[in-house]
């Protein structure tokens, strides 16, 4: 099981997801002994879970992070349109920011820090992780509402 959750998704994961297919194993299918039943079930329940990983992973952005290279926001930029187009963009965001309630404020100060959510949750007093994830995306549409419906400038 171990192997195939590795072939797919990574080492880590893979041994935490393992676990918990084998728990669930344990837990809720005590009473087949057999092989030929517990193999198929086991890693259908492997996929059950590598699924709804991967599901979470999508949903909290893991998968598509943007280099400052590719945003057009990395320093030294020489092109004096793209700077102009930059401080637009900055002055767009800090007059919407400034509107924000104080949460959707200090989440956002605390991401630009490079705080994770685990330590914004705490920071804020979130009864657990999913409550921050949350509360950044209803600010993340918030804030886009403040800016008109588009990051491009362009209503």
């Amino acid at each position: 099981m171990l192997a195939y959750a590795t072939s797919r998704i990574g080492r880590d994961s893979a041994e935490d997801l393992a676990q918990e297919a084998l728990l669930l194993l344990e837990q809720k299918y005590a009473h087949l002994s057999q092989v030929e039943d517990l193999l198929p079930l086991s890693f259908q329940i492997l996929r059950f879970k590598m699924n709804d990983f991967r599901r979470k992973a999508l949903r909290r952005g893991e998968y598509n992070p943007v280099s400052l290279e590719d945003s057009g926001l990395a320093d030294g930029a020489a092109d004096p349109l793209a700077l102009a187009e930059r401080r637009q963009m900055e002055e767009r965001l800090t007059t919407a920011l400034a509107k924000l309630e104080g949460r959707c404020r200090e989440i956002f100060r605390m991401k630009l820090q490079g705080l994770g959510f685990a330590e914004i949750g705490t920071k804020l007093g979130a009864a657990n992780i999913n409550t921050v994830y949350t509360w950044d995306f209803r600010c993340r549409k918030s804030l886009l509402a403040l800016l008109g419906g588009s990051w491009e400038g362009r209503q």
